[in-house]
């Protein structure tokens, strides 16, 4: 009724309806129109229509700021809000004051406001949670748990996290991640800043299980999380090739977590195969998964000498002779200065020895080293000395550029040796507060002694016609909390830690090399055999004064006792 009396009257009253339609005959009501159409304007689907370009927009380097501004110019109305992680408290002593409130608080009472029951379940609702340095308040740590995480939501992160440059660690929980979206995600790792190397991807089953390609030659994650994300065998077996295979190897890796899943036999024996050749996890835990006696003996088999396979044999020997001819091809240069002829024939045959060639760089450095710094090459000779007792196959100057290097790497880095690299232009550094000398043919040598070495080049026994690697020492940490090991799997641990227990002692009293010398942490817990075994007993007793942690609590104990 009211539109027919619009169109029929001239009373003002039809205004409205004459805005409404396309065409107004009256000068009036054509005036207001071009005044109120830009109201039509929200209407406009959200998502659809872009307000504003992201790509002009530069991010400044607070995250919440950045990533609210990207996700309003992107047309998101409603995103998840940047907060600081809810903390613990510190400590919680239970008191008789203390056990009777909770009966009253947690029901919740007539006169509640809709604001508190909220605040309740705060916890649950979508947030990017994060971990602030304490010192200049910049992020550290991101968490997110509980929603999920899209393609678009990605491309806004992989333009305001790189700004961020104490970035240490992504944790994404129940986030729908896809096969997809985790090749966003590793190329976004590596616009991130270096100093990003904790990766924790739980709760995240990929169809496909692409996580070994986290693990990449060019990866720079030296912590990955991957529980709970139903990997079986077959996952396994791509995570075993990515720690190490014939001709490649990670060497970045420090700690993998690989607990809650549905690794086997099978898989089980997959990581020990990566494990044969790789010489840079430190940490690995198997816990809650379906490993038995067999995979259990795969993964003891690799923690002690075991036989090399033929493929094995002939790639060191063709490492051997790759070495030696890259010697041949340097000791013209190096004869000039007063190498002798069986030195480098020794050389050839060995491949490259570390101690041989910083004895020529110190006779290089007695020649080209003025009067004045006679004293910085004594001190380097003997820091050397020390070092060359203890000939382990690794370089000794190796650990004597760990050690000055050291205090110079950014914070939240895990410096690897296979990783370190001499400075460019710059020779051996041979005081805290000298200036490094400049000898470029003794920085070459320096270069090559710090090269990685090949587990296969390491010193191997010959035994019956067959050859038998030393096995992996570097290995600290294993979990096979609740799997299906019963004292079968027990005694190949057993002759695991008694073995390695010997090589300890016998460098310990021998004055032998100082290098890695196997487990420190090994948990059995919770398997299918009696805690009171006598097999698993014995396991415990060995462990005990390897433990870190075990030594920890007695020391503890023993100063509260003499202070007592």
């Amino acid at each position: 009724m009211s539109v027919e009396s619009g169109t029929q009257g001239a009373s003002p009253r039809p205004t409205r309806s004459g805005i409404q339609k396309s065409s107004g005959t009256v000068t009036k009501k054509g005036d207001r129109a071009p005044k109120e159409k830009p109201t039509t304007t929200v209407l406009v689907p959200v998502g659809e229509e872009e307000p504003k370009n992201p790509e002009e927009y530069q991010c400044t380097g607070s995250l919440e700021t950045d990533f609210a501004e990207l996700c309003t110019r992107l047309g998101y109305s409603d995103f998840p809000k940047v907060v600081t992680r809810p903390r613990p408290h510190p400590t919680f002593v239970p008191s008789s004051s203390a056990s009777e409130k909770p009966v009253d608080d947690q029901r919740p009472s007539g006169s509640c406001s809709l604001n508190s029951l909220e605040s309740k379940y705060v916890f649950f609702r979508p947030t990017i949670q994060v971990e602030l340095e304490p010192e200049d308040k910049t992020v550290k740590e991101i968490y997110i748990r509980g929603w999920k995480v899209e393609e678009r939501i990605l491309g806004i992160f992989s333009k305001c996290l790189p700004p961020l440059n104490q970035l240490q660690s992504i944790n994404f929980w129940k986030v729908g991640l896809t096969d997809k979206t985790l090749a966003t995600f590793i190329a976004l790792l590596s616009l991130c800043s270096p100093t990003l190397r904790k990766v924790s991807l739980e709760a995240n089953p990929l169809p496909e299980q692409s996580y070994h390609k986290l693990m990449g030659l060019d990866s720079t994650i030296t912590h990955l999380s991957l529980r709970n994300n139903n990997i079986d065998d077959e996952g396994a077996r791509l995570l075993g090739q990515a720690l190490s295979t014939l001709h490649t190897c990670n060497r970045t890796l420090v700690s993998l977590n690989l607990g809650f899943n549905h690794i086997g036999d099978e898989g089980a024996g997959y990581i020990a195969d990566g494990l044969r050749l790789n010489r840079s996890l430190l940490w690995l835990s198997l816990a809650h998964n379906r490993i038995q006696d067999k995979g259990a003996l795969k993964l003891a088999e690799v923690l002690q000498p075991f036989e090399l396979t033929h493929t094995e044999v002939v790639e060191r020997r063709r490492l051997l002779l790759e070495k030696g001819t890259q010697e041949r091809l340097r000791s013209p240069s190096s004869s000039r200065h007063g190498d002798s002829k069986t030195e480098r024939e020794k050389v050839q045959l060995m491949g490259v020895s570390s101690v041989a060639l910083m004895d020529k760089a110190d006779k290089m450095m007695a020649v080209k080293t003025p009067k004045g710094l006679f004293k910085k090459k004594e001190k380097a000779v003997e820091v050397v000395k020390k070092e060359e007792k203890s000939g382990s196959g690794q370089s000794p100057i190796l650990g004597n550029l760990k050690k000055e290097d050291a205090p110079k790497t950014s914070k939240g880095k895990v410096t690897i040796p296979e990783q370190q690299k001499p400075s460019k232009g710059k020779g051996i550094k041979t005081g805290s507060k000298e200036k490094r000398s400049i000898l470029l043919e003794s920085e070459q040598l320096i270069i090559e002694a710090t090269e990685m070495v090949n587990p296969l080049l390491e010193p191997v026994e010959h035994r019956d016609g067959k050859v038998f690697m030393p096995g992996n020492k570097v290995l600290l940490h294993l979990n096979l909390i609740r799997n299906r090991i019963t004292e079968v799997g027990l005694e190949g641990f057993l002759s695991v830690v008694r073995y390695q227990a010997q090589v300890q002692s016998s460098k310990a009293s021998k004055s032998a090399p100082k290098g890695p010398t196997g487990l420190l942490r090994l948990n059995l817990a919770k398997n299918n055999f009696s805690p009171q075994s006598p097999v698993y007993m014995m396991i415990q007793d060995l462990m005990l004064p390897r433990d870190p942690i075990s030594k920890a609590k007695h020391r503890e104990e023993e100063s509260m006792a003499s202070a007592t």
